[in-house]
């Protein structure tokens, strides 16, 4: 009979605070990862680091971020190859995220799409903040260089450099926090979008990275 985890099973309980058992992390998400995108669906050990850094991200762990590198004020570039399972992990590890530090998940596509559709009003959802807000949502722009240079009535823009350049001076003023999933390199990125984005992200994101090598999830 197949256990069953569930995601209080990933920690205990002290003195008003959670402590995380990394195995059984593991085993939650996989679980998760099964029940959401397939029984084939498989964490292998080669992964198991760096989805242990974005744990750490995510519980707010600051002295085992310290010791890995990571800035919990910054968010987080995830790059690896097609396949390695960035979009699936993202999403399966937003459980463990502060309600403070939630994100939604847009695919760079659909937001390329919405400018064809709308224009530049279309980028303010993910560049302004509503009258209640002290920053702006958090997001994690999913897949960047898969979108496309698309028009809107004639007007030409790289929308998510447009958008990233407007998140990079939001999170100087009030911490307002991006992630984002690519299988581009630096060179890659500042290619498309420029120098002065790959400038920006260097100062607003953590880079974590799987292996090029990386298995399939699926």
């Amino acid at each position: 009979m197949q256990n069953h985890y569930s995601f209080t099973s990933t920690f205990v309980v002290k003195n008003n605070f959670r402590t995380y058992n990394l195995e059984q992390c593991f085993r939650y998400l996989e679980q998760q990862g099964k029940q959401t995108y397939g029984q084939s669906f498989k964490i292998y050990e080669e992964d198991k680091p760096v989805i242990c850094k974005l744990l750490i991200y995510a519980i707010q762990d600051t002295e085992n971020a310290l010791k890995l590198g990571l800035d919990l004020n910054k968010g987080i570039i995830l790059s690896g190859p097609v396949g390695c399972g960035k979009t699936s992990i993202i999403h399966l590890i937003k459980p463990f995220v502060p309600s403070k530090y939630d994100y939604k998940i847009k695919s760079t596509r659909e937001v390329s799409f919405e400018f064809a559709k709308r224009g530049y009003e279309a980028l303010n959802l993910y560049t302004q903040k509503a009258t209640n807000q002290n920053r702006l949502t958090g997001y994690c722009f999913d897949d960047l260089g898969a979108e496309q240079q698309i028009k809107h009535f004639g007007n030409d823009c790289n929308v998510m450099a447009e958008i990233l350049i407007s998140r990079y001076e939001q999170f100087v003023e009030n911490n307002t926090v991006t992630h984002i999933t690519t299988n581009l390199s630096a060179s890659e990125i500042e290619n498309l979008y420029g120098n002065r984005l790959r400038s920006r992200l260097r100062s607003m994101v953590n880079l974590i990275t799987f292996d090029r090598n990386s298995k399939d999830k699926r």
